[in-house]
């Protein structure tokens, strides 16, 4: 098995596209088996979807931390706009997970 490189599993720690496979390309039988593949993988998105509200939360902290106690409130967006990204990141893993769950699938 190859080792990954740091930038490899940092990047799957964050986005989960990685384990999900196309359903648009190959045979009827090729998509059925994709759909059904990334129905079992939608088990992995609320995991995804707690990283990413726990990193903005942590962000949001800390930046109420450096406007508060350095008083620098520019210094603090460096904080306060990845934890304003992380909300529609996990608006979209929230929006993939319940239409993997709650969608039947085209077979």
């Amino acid at each position: 098995m190859q080792e990954l490189t740091f930038g490899t599993l940092l990047y799957r720690y964050f986005f989960f596209g990685w384990l999900f496979r196309d359903v648009t390309r190959g045979s009827v039988f090729e998509r059925a088996a994709a759909w059904r593949h990334n129905r079992e993988q939608a088990r992995w998105l609320p995991t995804y979807l707690w990283r990413w509200m726990g990193w903005g939360l942590f962000f949001y902290g800390l930046g109420g931390v450096v406007e508060i106690i350095l008083e620098s409130p520019v210094l603090s967006l460096l904080f306060y706009v990845p934890s304003a990204l992380s909300v529609p990141v996990a608006a979209v893993t929230l929006a993939a997970w319940i239409g993997l769950k709650a969608i039947r699938g085209p077979l």
